[in-house]
């Protein structure tokens, strides 16, 4: 998958899926083609190329550039052959004298208004402006001769001609031809609306907003117009400094649960630009800021390249070789064992790992350590969905795939906000919205899908944080008393005793909308008229849930809920519905299916079940325990009380993301040895004895496993900065702890699952290389993937409804806390921030700030900017407010991105009832303006100081010597 710089083909227009077939000739050759299919894209077919510049098969035809012009016999004029129709019979030409001789006074045209400044052009090699000349034979231009050769009428204007503003591109106006590609992308692509064309004639340029600089506009600098620009108008920075790539591998984007597919293009082991692959099935060749641009923290000064120990975390850090750092965190795990029992360690492991990283680290886990003592971040976001789904429909994942959303008739988002957690998603799905499909969204706070350019949503229903059991309740109490339920769904795919049993609950007084309004503060006709919504017979109705589904006291009550309700409906099994969970992290999915779970080993198998275990311990030569280990909570908990001491942290970092971090701090206090593996010190390596320095996705093989089950290989492109990829660090430590593995490479490993783990029974590094990528169940019944979960049958055989009573949660408004806090994510900043704060998305959103709602602010004689202290039950801290109606009375609003902002300081020890996935949606708090830091703030601060003083002395010490 290497050299893919010059691959891809344009085929100028979208593909048209149709049934039925046209054939025509171009050029003498016979060419068959979907119905709708263009003359460009038929040309592409039949094997010639037809010059373009407006065309693109990223975009619907423009036919502005007037040079795809074509010649149909027994027709007048010369059509454009982007918006010309193929049609049964039709006899095209593409190249004539007649048609040369316009091409290539189009072209003139377009030069006599473009600067000749080729040599230095930073598009140079790379631009289609070029190419269309040479490929139209144009060797001069009788237009602008003289004193004004290559000049253009921007010469003398007194506004810039380069807007420098965006940290990422720049934007040349006197390099454009107003082909209007980077409009089109914006507005069909991104869906943002931000460019236009302001201006006639000579005098048009694109305009972004209200002719603004780009950083002052409603850009969202996803790269949509850059990747669309066949000049250099629109160009990366890093192009224009370091010149246009030589080389390029295929990888996958190692932030959210999207996916995305990417050209990492290269110069040596510099990677000059991350181009969005077309051929990447969860992405299409879109991209958002993060994935596009950020991307720069793989090489940042602040990595830590070097292994370093100190015997207490009081003590200044040394750095040492791999072999001591190894020999002396295996010691320790060894001597702590002798002492303390076999239970008294345990790792977690990232989702931002790689599937074969965190295989192996729950091999270690169950293999060296001799315990089930592993967990993943999974844990407080998404194991939820995990138990949910698996006790309704019998499978541990989404259904769908993300391409799926665009034969909706009807979503339903609940506790998502698609466009700044999952923003390639939330494209396509703002696309098929402007195509008319309907929209509820079930969120306490405005999100963008509510009202955004062209999308309004049908019903939102603004519900109090904590109440979604009793919404889908509400819900489903509609469905079930007005008579629509898709009976014939449920009788053949459903188990009746349970569905008879949760139709009755439902249909209870109580579950109504109007008993349910007091409690979840949404008008009942507003439930009412979405229920009927989503239930409208004849047509697809899609769920797509978040965070704010999962991160409650009843998260996996919930999921069981919308999985009841999908099933109600009928809303299972083919394309256009489903129950689709949008996964944070790049691999949360990919974590969960390792076996990262104490209870579980990979594919969802219970450690008790011992015909499962047989087959791992044959294949590990080892005998494995039968009880479930430690999760993330019960770890800390017991390292306070004084059992649990050794902790190996794989890429996580529970300070910063957990809940209650002064609780988190003092378990790993009490620890005896806590190893942290990660690019950074984060903030859990500053409680660390041991740090082994970790590597990009930039720097490792192996694969990542998206939000809609695909499995996509990420790809090295660069050597490690720290000599071993993850993997390697964790196969080095299970050999100086005595458990031998020697994997020479990931697809080893993967090999290895593949052979243990029955949905990835077809998956190999060969398939994914062939096929690009595959949608697990991946086996003998299936061996190309499952796009489409549960045809015909649920995995579990019939699918079970259970009851979903609503249990208001412990996390109640008092009078010393009226206020309730909900978190949540912004677009260009990702998870805790580690790699997004150091790139230029900084320039966007350099702190976490707390959303309040005018009237609270005016109770509390707060104003926009002013610092106000956020007390709970918990702690406090203190953050800047915006003054927004995005919320609603009595609810506050924040991220979570920056260490400093203490955001988990105030969140509470509350969790869900089956996975201990932690409430972080429902925290009471107070709000009132402040003049100074918290005291939580004021000892983060003074900490910070003490731990760089160590770290400079570590290296002046290397210095030294």
């Amino acid at each position: 998958m290497l050299d893919h710089l010059k691959l891809e083909i344009d085929y100028g227009t979208p593909l048209r899926e149709s049934e039925k077939k046209v054939t025509l000739e171009i050029d003498g050759q016979s060419v068959t083609v979907p119905e709708g299919t263009s003359l460009m894209r038929a040309a592409v077919d039949a094997g010639v190329k037809v010059p373009k510049l407006c065309a693109t098969d990223s975009l619907e035809p423009f036919g502005s550039c007037r040079l795809c012009l074509v010649e149909v016999e027994g027709r007048r004029g010369f059509p454009a052959s982007c918006t010309t129709p193929a049609e049964n019979g039709m006899k095209v030409h593409t190249q004539t004298s007649k048609l040369q001789e316009l091409r290539k006074n189009v072209m003139e045209l377009y030069i006599s208004d473009h600067p000749l400044d080729c040599l230095t052009c930073s598009a140079n090699g790379n631009c289609e402006l070029q190419d269309m000349a040479g490929v139209t034979g144009l060797r001069e231009v009788r237009y602008g001769q003289g004193a004004d050769a290559g000049a253009n009428h921007f010469k003398g204007e007194s506004k810039p001609l380069i807007d420098f503003s965006n940290p990422y591109f720049n934007y040349d106006a006197s390099k454009c031809i107003v082909c209007n590609r980077c409009v089109r992308a914006c507005e069909e692509t991104q869906g943002t609306f931000a460019l236009t064309i302001s201006g006639r004639g000579f005098d048009s340029r694109v305009s972004p907003g209200q002719d603004e600089p780009f950083m002052a506009s409603e850009c969202v600098s996803c790269g949509a117009c850059v990747e669309a620009c066949p000049t250099a108008t629109l160009q990366e920075k890093s192009v224009v400094e370091l010149g246009q790539p030589e080389h390029s591998a295929i990888t996958t984007c190692a932030y959210c649960g999207v996916g995305c597919g990417f050209k990492a293009e290269m110069k040596g082991n510099e990677v000059v630009r991350m181009v969005p692959w077309k051929d990447g099935k969860a992405n299409e060749g879109h991209a958002c800021v993060k994935g596009r641009f950020a991307w720069g923290y793989a090489t940042h000064k602040d990595r830590i390249t070097s292994p370093m120990i100190r015997k207490s975390i009081n003590d200044p850090w040394q750095e040492v070789s791999w072999e001591e750092a190894i020999n002396y965190t295996a010691s320790e795990f060894k001597r702590i064992q002798a002492k303390y029992g076999q239970d008294s360690v345990g790792a977690l492991v990232s989702s931002r790992c790689t599937n074969e990283e965190g295989y192996l680290v729950q091999k270690l886990v169950r293999a060296a350590f001799g315990n089930n003592n592993v967990d993943t971040c999974a844990r407080v976001c998404h194991s939820p969905t995990g138990y949910g789904l698996k006790q309704t429909l019998g499978e541990s994942a989404g259904t769908q795939t993300f391409k799926s959303v665009e034969k909706s008739d009807v979503i339903m988002v609940i506790g998502a906000n698609p466009t700044d957690g999952h923003p390639v998603f939330g494209s396509r799905m703002k696309k098929r919205l402007r195509a008319g499909a309907k929209l509820i969204v079930v969120d306490p706070r405005q999100i963008d899908l509510v009202k955004s350019p062209h999308i309004r949503s049908d019903f939102h229903l603004k519900l109090k944080p904590g109440t979604n059991v009793a919404i889908i309740s509400a819900l489903a109490h509609v469905v079930v008393t007005e008579g629509l339920v898709d009976e014939e769904f449920v009788k053949a795919r459903c188990e009746m005793k349970s569905f008879n049993e949760w139709r009755d609950f439902v249909a209870k007084p109580e579950n109504s909308p109007e008993a349910m309004e007091t409690v979840t503060g949404v008008p009942a006709e507003q439930i009412r008229g979405a229920a009927r919504l989503f239930a409208t017979k004849g047509k697809n109705a899609a769920i797509y849930y978040g965070l704010g589904v999962t991160e409650h006291s009843q998260g996996s009550t919930m999921v069981m809920g919308i999985a009841n309700l999908a099933m109600a409906t009928g809303n299972v099994g083919r394309e256009g519905v489903g129950v689709n969970p949008l996964r944070g992290q790049n691999n949360v999915q990919g974590s969960c299916d390792m076996g990262s779970f104490p209870h579980e080993l990979p594919g969802y198998r219970h450690v008790s079940d011992a015909t499962a275990r047989s087959l791992f311990e044959s294949a590990w030569n080892v005998e494995l325990r039968a009880e479930p280990g430690l999760r993330i909570p019960n770890m800390l908990g017991a390292a306070v009380d004084g059992s649990f001491k050794a902790l190996y942290c794989e890429g996580e970092d529970p300070v910063q993301s957990d809940p209650d971090t002064q609780h988190v701090a003092h378990a790993l206090e009490s620890m005896e040895c806590v190893v942290v593996q990660d690019l950074f010190l984060n903030e859990t390596a500053k409680y660390a004895h041991v740090f082994l320095p970790g590597a990009s996705f930039l720097e490792k093989d192996g694969t990542f496993t998206n939000a809609e089950r695909r499995i996509s290989r990420v790809r090295k492109v660069m050597p490690p900065k720290a000599k071993y990829a993850d993997w390697e660090v964790t196969q080095m430590l299970s050999n100086a702890l005595g458990y031998p593995m020697n994997y020479k490479h990931p697809s080893e490993i993967m090999d290895e699952i593949a052979a243990l783990t029955p949905t990835f029974k077809g998956v190999s590094f060969d398939k994914l290389d062939k096929l690009g990528s595959v949608q697990w169940p991946c086996n003998d019944e299936a061996p190309e993937g499952t796009p489409t979960m549960h045809i015909g049958s649920f995995v579990r055989g019939k699918g079970k409804f259970i009851i979903t009573q609503y249990v208001p949660t412990d996390e109640k408004i008092t009078p010393k806390y009226p206020l309730i806090l909900t978190t949540g994510r912004i677009l260009s900043q990702y998870n805790v921030g580690a790699q997004t704060r150091r790139t230029e998305n900084v320039h966007w959103h350099s702190e976490d700030r707390l959303e309040i709602h005018p009237q609270d602010a005016e109770d509390r004689g707060i104003h926009e900017g002013d610092w106000v202290g956020i007390q709970s039950r918990s702690g406090s801290t203190v953050l800047r407010a915006i003054v927004t109606d995005k919320v609603q009375p009595g609810v506050v609003y924040t991220t979570f991105h920056f260490p400093e902002s203490g955001a988990n300081v105030i969140t509470t020890d509350n969790s869900d009832w089956a996975t201990n996935c932690p409430e972080y949606k429902v925290t009471a708090v107070q709000v009132l303006p402040v003049t100074q830091p918290s005291e939580w703030q004021k000892g983060y601060e003074r900490f910070n100081r003490e731990q760089l003083q160590h770290l400079q002395a570590a290296q002046a010490e290397v210095v030294g010597k």
